[in-house]
């Protein structure tokens, strides 16, 4: 049973890539459903981020609340945590900085929201490439979500284009044959504010490797389903260095994550509140 929230925002990480912001929120100005807040939680960027903003802020075709916090190393959960914290917006649809989404992205979630349950959306990695040469106009046009015209561009022809077809009945097909898990993503995922706040957020031990499903993981042991919409509805993730994944970080995030399953957690003590509930 879907209940259509009453407030809904879009969080969106970022770091220093205003280049790629800037095509993110350009395809948030092309969304078919209008009434949304878009939070940018910012994991300390400079100046040239903050200038960005206030550029997309002055055309006033979407309405933006800049989360910022000084750049301490990666704090991604944390400056998360504060988002969720600090926001009114009763449901939450969480992606990157580095991810275009497909125009009818936040109309999805929001008719496909259901209580105790979170949405697992897909995403396709971009080259590139193919990530240089989107153009604004590109985005608003949507042609970007053409499978034919990214091959066009150099985008390698595989089956990972399927999530671009046009045929409802094969997406909701392929969400129910597909074998990858209903799991939490950072590209494109949602569920309702209150939910996160009994789980307490993101986990602020965990760092670069495995943060989102850590999250995703908690929600399930609280109860949550998770719902595939991998074909539903798509973002195209542009490419980037990934210069933070370090082994000893990795594993230090499994064990976290096995505890987690071990123990049936539901409620971090690192998250939104510190140490355990009062």
């Amino acid at each position: 049973m879907s209940i259509a929230p009453q407030s809904i925002g879009v969080v969106i990480t970022t770091y220093n890539s205003p280049l790629w912001l800037s095509k993110v929120l350009t395809g948030y100005e092309n969304q078919s459903f209008k009434d949304f807040r878009v939070i940018i939680a910012d994991d300390g960027s400079n100046d040239e981020t903050r200038d960005l903003v206030e550029t997309f802020k002055a055309r006033k075709l979407l309405s933006i609340d800049h989360i910022w916090h000084e750049d301490k190393g990666f704090r991604k959960c944390q400056i998360l945590n504060k988002a969720i914290a600090g926001t009114s917006c009763d449901y939450l649809v969480f992606t990157d900085g580095d991810c275009i989404p497909a125009p009818d992205l936040i109309e999805t979630h929001r008719l496909l929201a259901a209580p105790s349950t979170f949405l697992s959306g897909g995403y396709i990695k971009l080259t590139m490439p193919v990530s240089e040469a989107i153009t604004e106009q590109d985005i608003r046009s949507g042609r970007i979500f053409d499978a034919a015209w990214l091959i066009k561009c150099g985008q390698p022809k595989t089956h990972k284009l399927w999530k671009l077809s046009k045929s409802r009945a094969f997406r909701n097909l392929m969400n129910r044959i597909t074998p990858a898990a209903a799991s939490w993503n950072g590209m494109n995922s949602s569920t309702w504010t209150k939910d996160l706040i009994a789980v307490n957020g993101f986990n602020e031990d965990m760092q670069y490797g495995g943060l989102d499903r850590e999250l995703g993981e908690r929600l399930w042991n609280y109860g949550h389903k998770s719902r595939q919409i991998r074909y539903s509805t798509v973002c195209l993730h542009l490419d980037h260095a990934r210069g933070y994944a370090k082994p000893e970080i990795w594993a230090k995030n499994k064990a976290i994550r096995k505890a987690v399953k071990d123990n049936k957690t539901i409620r971090t003590e690192h998250g939104i509140q510190k140490g355990s509930p009062k």
